[in-house]
């Protein structure tokens, strides 16, 4: 048993290799967005089979980018003001608040008990006459039946946006997460697939999407994609701020070549953790554990467990005594987020019929998954404080 027992969401994210990658950046001088941004994003859009991908100062800005693009004047096809967009009750804030702020109107909808996010029955059931949109969250590496989904708002004429930001690398059916939208999102904050501290990414299928990207990304200009107006200040678009920095790009360009490496060993640490639960003599049951949809590769991140029923008055104090022991957890995203003190306050019309994302809210948690590979004596440790729940 480890002398000093502890289990945060991820542990030494960042190698000797990255911080001298970032160390070499630093004594360059040159630290804002350049060619080291650029290269990551050649190589990211290479390796997800995408035409382009930008990279930008976090998932957030990701998503608000994907609003902007999708609802801009210069795109053909697009969104336009008071357009119906469908988006899960199991949600981050900044899933949700872009879409209101691009001047379209959310509608909450209910999401899978199996999976997390909205399955093609749920998806099918709430589209209305209304409906131009459709956002996906791709929950901890898991997801919905993503062909299905798409050639039914593809019948339909909707648009699909993929929030793929917690399952960078993971595959289903073949086809990376992420690509299967109109836009694709990820995020590279600490404890995710890869880590930058900050950081993200949207990727897109055509040039003239990407050119109002580049533009919408750094204030309007159209520098980063028209390189005779690159010393003017030449402004063609809306614009906001969200340019990362080549010192967030050069580490996440060298954790992303390690991608495939954290795959294999955060999924190896999930399958270690539940066979030493399912084999203590303390199981019976405690837990249900999130499994992969059929047809995926799953990239996990984190390990998300949900309370069997019988002891859902204990998940308070359960909680707190995790913490105690030194065990980090986390709600699964912000379990249902209509009942957000945000939502109240602005006043949003929704329903009381979250009946799957009221129980992934009351018995869910998740806690970390390393992306190296965990001893035995922490993972028994680990499982000996999960399944204590019962003497609680």
């Amino acid at each position: 048993m480890p002398t000093k027992f502890n289990y945060p969401l991820l542990e030494n994210a960042f190698s000797n290799d990255d911080i001298d990658k970032a160390m070499q950046v630093l004594k360059s001088r040159y630290i804002t967005m350049s060619k080291k941004t650029k290269e990551f994003e050649k190589y990211f859009a290479k390796k997800l089979n995408s035409k382009h991908a930008l990279m930008v100062n976090s998932g957030s800005s990701a998503v608000l980018l994907a609003f902007a693009l999708l609802t801009n004047i210069k795109r053909k096809r697009r969104l336009k003001k008071n357009d119906e967009v469908l988006v899960p009750a199991v949600c981050w804030s900044t899933t949700f608040w872009p879409i209101v702020q691009c001047g379209l109107k959310p509608k909450f909808i209910d999401v899978d008990l199996k999976t997390y996010s909205p399955s093609y029955e749920i998806i099918k059931k709430n589209i209305s006459k209304k409906t131009k949109g459709v956002v996906l969250v791709n929950v901890l590496g898991n997801c919905s039946e993503m062909d299905k989904i798409k050639k039914l708002l593809d019948k339909k004429g909707i648009m699909l946006i993929e929030d793929n930001c917690e399952s960078l690398g993971s595959k289903y059916k073949n086809k990376y997460l992420g690509t299967y939208g109109e836009v694709g999102v990820f995020s590279f904050y600490y404890s995710h697939q890869i880590t930058s501290g900050e950081g993200g990414a949207i990727i897109c299928k055509s040039n003239d999407d990407y050119k109002i990207l580049c533009a919408l990304r750094a204030h309007g200009w159209d520098r980063d994609y028209n390189q005779k107006n690159r010393s003017k200040f030449n402004f063609v678009n809306q614009g906001f701020n969200l340019r990362p920095l080549d010192l967030t790009a050069v580490i996440a360009l060298n954790q992303f070549k390690r991608l495939n490496l954290f795959k294999k060993t955060r999924a190896f640490n999930r399958k270690a953790i539940i066979k030493t639960i399912k084999k203590s003599n303390t199981w019976n049951n405690q837990f249900n554990f999130f499994e992969p949809i059929k047809g995926l590769d799953p990239s996990w991140f984190g390990f998300p467990l949900l309370i069997n029923d019988k002891l859902v008055n204990k998940k308070k104090s359960f909680l707190q005594y995790l913490k105690k022991n030194k065990i980090d957890s986390r709600p699964i995203i912000s379990g249902n987020f209509t009942k957000q003190e945000c939502i109240k306050n602005h006043k949003f019309k929704t329903t009381n019929n979250f009946k799957e994302a009221d129980r992934i809210e009351k018995l869910g948690f998740f806690i970390g998954l390393p992306t190296k590979k965990i001893k035995q004596n922490t993972i028994n440790e680990l499982c000996r404080h999960l399944l204590n729940i019962s003497n609680l």
